[in-house]
């Protein structure tokens, strides 16, 4: 084996064992690890054929075969629309496996936001009484899953969706849908930014076609994956743009986005590993403070109305704690979780990493490293705060495309035949697995 791929073939098979081992270990052991029937993932086995079937075969088979070309010649205007209008068929044709259900349902179960979104009248107050409806005994009804393990953030934005007359499921999934589908976007101009275009366009069929569009697809997870892939976006702006107006208004946007990312989801305070790395990059710091500031405004702009992030954090805590984590083994989803992620990203995410880690950063593969251990560097501490076992197929969506970016480090021959197997791994996942998301 070459030395130069030697560990992203350590990582690749990483990746293929501890799939393997998440699965049989619990079978193997008759052991109850507290998601559906198929862990790691939250998913029932079913398989199945549906409308989207043929059309996701047929993208597939399409990108596999000319998308690592088009993503070189493509000029990079057409390369961005692209990747926007691919990744979007990608996730619908997916997501029509199950019909129109497949993008309606979901947003529509009882763990979701919209029907407590429908109900809101009232925003203001429903606000003052979040964190006291948080507790898993709270009266006379705690929250749902999501809204309370999230804070207010999604909640207002199904809110304002069900005002504008989109509260439907159908309609509100292909919002979310739409908005999922720029997160590829987002990351490559992110890397032309910091002076990495031909890396972008190497790692831009691994950001638009793979496996994670099943969860990112009408999942509000999706979602917040977009919102921080242009918070990032717009941070590396002020960095790399002359001072004065351009770059505090670009600092302030971006405080304004990640803002918004921490009011979606008390762990995408993490997205600060990221923001250093893009910094470092960069060589530049002025944009800290506006940033902050602006994001800081964010959060506290729900005080007011009675909703405090660190007061709800603790509640937050105890529930779960009281909850389904004390149910779900440690011993198993300290390495299980690691396993749902190799099933979300796909297993080349874990070569890609291995791969450009193993690199020194050097002048042209300077943004790739950095934004690689960022990416690695949120996911290790999401793991070890245990705060989320299971289910992060969905929930660390936001880190997924930090990883994949390391694909573009691979030789030519690795990035064709990975795409291949992304593709057939998405495919298998959707049509034998009911993931319910």
């Amino acid at each position: 084996m070459p030395r130069t791929t030697r560990a992203a073939a350590v990582g690749l098979a990483a990746a293929v064992v501890l799939m393997a081992a998440a699965m049989a270990v619990p079978a193997a052991l008759d052991w109850n690890v507290h998601v559906r029937w198929f862990p790691p993932l939250h998913a029932d086995w079913d398989p199945r054929l549906g409308a989207g079937t043929l059309p996701a075969l047929a993208l597939g088979a399409v990108c596999v075969r000319f998308a690592v070309d088009l993503a070189q010649r493509l000029p990079w205007r057409r390369l961005l629309l692209a990747s926007y209008v691919g990744g979007l068929a990608w996730m619908v044709s997916l997501a029509l496996v199950d019909g129109a259900g497949g993008i309606g349902d979901v947003l529509d179960g009882p763990y979701e936001y919209l029907r407590t979104a429908r109900a809101t009248d009232d925003l203001p107050h429903t606000l003052d009484i979040y964190i006291s409806r948080i507790p898993a005994d709270a009266l006379p009804s705690n929250w749902p899953v999501h809204i309370a393990g999230h804070p207010p953030g999604a909640l207002t934005f199904f809110v304002l969706l069900a005002r504008l007359g989109l509260g439907s499921g159908l309609a509100a999934g292909l919002v979310v849908t739409l908005i999922a589908a720029s997160t590829a976007v987002a990351v490559l101009q992110t890397l032309r930014i910091l002076g990495a275009e031909q890396h972008a366009r190497h790692a831009a069929p691994f950001l638009v076609i793979g496996p994670a569009a099943i969860w990112q697809c009408v999942s509000a997870d999706g979602m917040f994956a977009a919102w921080a892939a242009w918070g990032i976006c717009t941070l590396a702006l002020a960095a790399t743009r002359p001072w004065r107006w351009t770059g505090l208004g670009w600092s302030v946007v971006a405080g304004l986005l990640l803002g918004w990312c921490v009011m979606n989801s008390y762990g995408l305070p993490l997205l600060g590993l990221l923001a250093v790395a893009v910094l470092v990059v960069a060589r530049a710091w002025r944009p800290v403070v506006p940033a902050a500031v602006a994001a800081l405004a964010v959060v506290l702009a729900y005080v007011p109305f009675g909703y405090s992030w660190w007061e709800a954090l603790p509640v937050l805590r105890e529930r779960y704690w009281a909850g389904v984590a004390s149910n779900r083994p440690p011993q198993y989803w300290m390495w299980g979780n690691l396993a749902a992620l190799a099933f979300s990203a796909g297993p080349m995410s874990f070569a890609g990493v291995a791969h450009a880690l193993s690199r020194r950063s050097g002048p042209s593969t300077r943004a790739v490293w950095w934004l690689v251990l960022g990416g690695t560097a949120m996911v290790v501490a999401a793991d070890l705060s245990q705060m989320s076992r299971a289910e992060v197929e969905r929930i660390w969506l936001p880190f997924v495309p930090w990883l994949l970016i390391g694909c573009a480090l691979l030789p030519e021959s690795w990035r064709r035949r990975g795409l291949a197997v992304q593709v057939v791994l998405a495919l298998a996942v959707q049509h034998l697995l009911f993931t319910g998301w």
